[in-house]
């Protein structure tokens, strides 16, 4: 049995700016740190306070921060692991979205997606990107934990969920999974190492 709860970091300073997130290191805006105690204190609720709990945190600012506060009512340090990273957008990272819309080049609706150039230098292709946090997942896997949290970013909540299911690498050109900042996605591993996607994206633990 193994429950993993999939947090992606709620709101940050390059939401409300307006700038390109990804490897730029933005930190959590008030509402995003209060949200932040909220996605903890629904950890805490769902969590035995008897049990064994392994978190794991992307090393970006916004991520550690939201990890630090888990970790803080869960009374366990987080491990950080750059592989669980948001997409690299190269020299786009931290200017305005618009400087990247004017030279982001889209996927062809069919053909190689994964290993296809965006047109902005030093982004990360989609394989890339999806190499590493499969890499992440493999390590995090090892570990014959019950409960597990992983604090990451909007976009790669896609792999860790493909990785989770165990879809083959070359398949996910295709699939987004849509996971809000400051929602909690839970898996869950049966008796019968069946794994489920029991919710996807929940933000209920969030005020309206």
């Amino acid at each position: 049995m193994r429950t993993i709860y999939v947090v992606a970091h709620p709101e940050a300073t390059h939401h409300v700016e307006g700038v390109v997130g990804g490897w730029h290191d933005s930190q959590l805006t008030p509402a995003g740190a209060q949200a932040a105690a909220s996605i903890a204190e629904a950890l805490r609720s769902r969590i035995p306070g008897d049990a064994h709990v392994e978190l794991f945190s992307s090393d970006l600012q916004r991520a550690l921060q939201t990890s630090r506060v888990v970790g803080d009512l869960l009374h366990v340090e987080p491990v950080l692991d750059r592989r669980l990273r948001e997409k690299s957008y190269g020299e786009a990272e931290g200017r305005p979205r618009e400087w990247l819309d004017q030279r982001f080049v889209p996927p062809p609706a069919v053909g190689d997606r994964m290993e296809h150039d965006e047109g902005v230098p030093g982004a990360e292709n989609k394989l890339a990107f999806a190499q590493r946090v499969y890499a992440a997942m493999d390590a995090i896997l090892e570990s014959c934990c019950e409960h597990q949290v992983i604090v990451t970013h909007g976009f790669a909540v896609t792999f860790v969920l493909a990785s989770w299911i165990r879809m083959p690498i070359e398949s996910v050109g295709y699939v987004n999974f849509r996971a809000a900042s400051g929602s909690i996605t839970l898996l869950r591993e049966d008796y019968f190492h069946n794994r489920q996607v029991v919710s996807l994206g929940d933000m209920g633990h969030l005020a309206p």
